[in-house]
């Protein structure tokens, strides 16, 4: 991949929302070839979506309850945990699924209503899957940072004044 895609995406994923002429101008592009750029790796999914982070607390909306769930699989003959994984995928409430190192296998995110909601969640759907040999669910308590994005950054200097 060229150089001028590598820092065309750097400068999205920082802020998807950065204009097509500062783009240009970074990038000392016109803005046509900027918005082919764009396209032709959205048409080879190198782009897969743009997202806005939401501080829902902060916003009043707290309602949600997020868990980072550990399943331990057995994997299949000739495809491993991919067809596991695709199936996790599926579940609405699931947000994320990564494969891991370590005494896991395989990490996921989910997003419920509840504490009930996501342990219903996990007893009769995660748990009960074809080869999930074991599950440890951790609820979220309060986001510090994600994505990058540090929450509650209120940019104050904490450092203790030292006087002569």
């Amino acid at each position: 991949m060229d150089d001028r895609k590598i820092k065309l995406l750097q400068a999205l994923e920082h802020n998807h929302r950065i204009s097509v002429g500062t783009l240009a101008t970074m990038l000392n592009l016109t803005e046509k070839e900027v918005n082919d750029l764009i396209k032709e790796m959205e048409d080879v999914k190198i782009i897969q979506g743009y997202v806005t982070l939401i501080d829902w607390e902060k916003a009043g909306q707290n309602n949600n309850v997020t868990a980072l769930i550990d399943v331990k699989i057995t994997p299949q003959r000739d495809v491993g945990f991919d067809v596991i994984a695709e199936r996790i995928c599926r579940f609405p409430e699931v947000t994320s699924v990564y494969l891991m190192s370590g005494g896991y296998d395989l990490s996921v995110m989910v997003e419920g209503t509840s504490l009930k909601q996501v342990a219903f969640f996990v007893s009769e759907k995660l748990a009960t899957m074809e080869n999930v040999q074991s599950t440890a669910t951790h609820f979220v308590l309060k986001k510090y940072k994600q994505n990058g994005i540090v929450f509650n950054d209120d940019k104050k200097d904490h450092r203790l004044v030292i006087s002569p």
